[in-house]
């Protein structure tokens, strides 16, 4: 019997080291040799700084930028453990609001959403995405965004509108998602514009 524990003992001693240290480490350099950029988390850098991730979004509420989708992420309440408070963003905390349809709080949240945009408002900018953290918005709110970052920045709408469509992508392999503009890019892009 104590050979057959020993035995057993060995294996597991050797699977572990194998299928939980070797593996995994094997995979982790071989992503960041292939694709070094996404290994790192997708940063993106501006004049030597880190200045956000292309697949973590990010609030801007300034009449100059883009806006994109709201956050249901949150955080511990700093001041009780046992609660939590939102916390826009908050990658550490990829999350949906997990409200349901008939939700009164979800509705007065995107009542309160297209209250502040205003009539028309496209779906996207009044609703969270499933992770809480979506980079991305449609085109059509890119679009319904034009007239005011245009007429914030003293541009002409036809280039601010130009600048929209060079920053949307289509659907992933011409198959998956849908198209889509990345609100972190698109804002870069604006603020890399020649001053007027």
């Amino acid at each position: 019997m104590l050979r057959h524990f020993r035995a057993s003992v060995v294996m597991l001693v050797l699977m572990t080291a194998l299928l939980g240290i070797a593996y995994p480490l094997a995979m982790v350099g071989v992503a960041g040799a292939a694709f070094p950029g996404q290994a790192a988390g997708s940063l993106v850098v501006k004049d030597g700084k880190v200045v956000g991730s292309s697949l973590i979004g990010q609030s801007f509420t300034g009449e100059t930028y883009f806006h994109g989708r709201p956050s249901a992420t949150t955080d511990t309440d700093p001041a009780d453990s046992a609660k939590t408070v939102a916390a826009p963003y908050n990658a550490a905390n990829s999350m949906g609001s997990n409200l349901g349809p008939t939700s009164k709080a979800l509705v007065d949240r995107v009542k309160e959403e297209a209250d502040k945009f205003g009539k028309g408002v496209p779906v996207d900018l009044v609703t969270t995405s499933g992770s809480g953290l979506d980079p991305d918005i449609s085109p059509q709110a890119a679009a319904w965004q034009v007239a005011r970052v245009a007429r914030a920045r003293g541009l002409p709408e036809a280039e601010v509108q130009a600048l929209v469509a060079r920053h949307t992508e289509g659907r992933t392999y011409g198959l998956l998602g849908e198209p889509r503009v990345n609100v972190l890019q698109l804002n870069l892009a604006l603020d890399a514009l020649p001053k007027r």
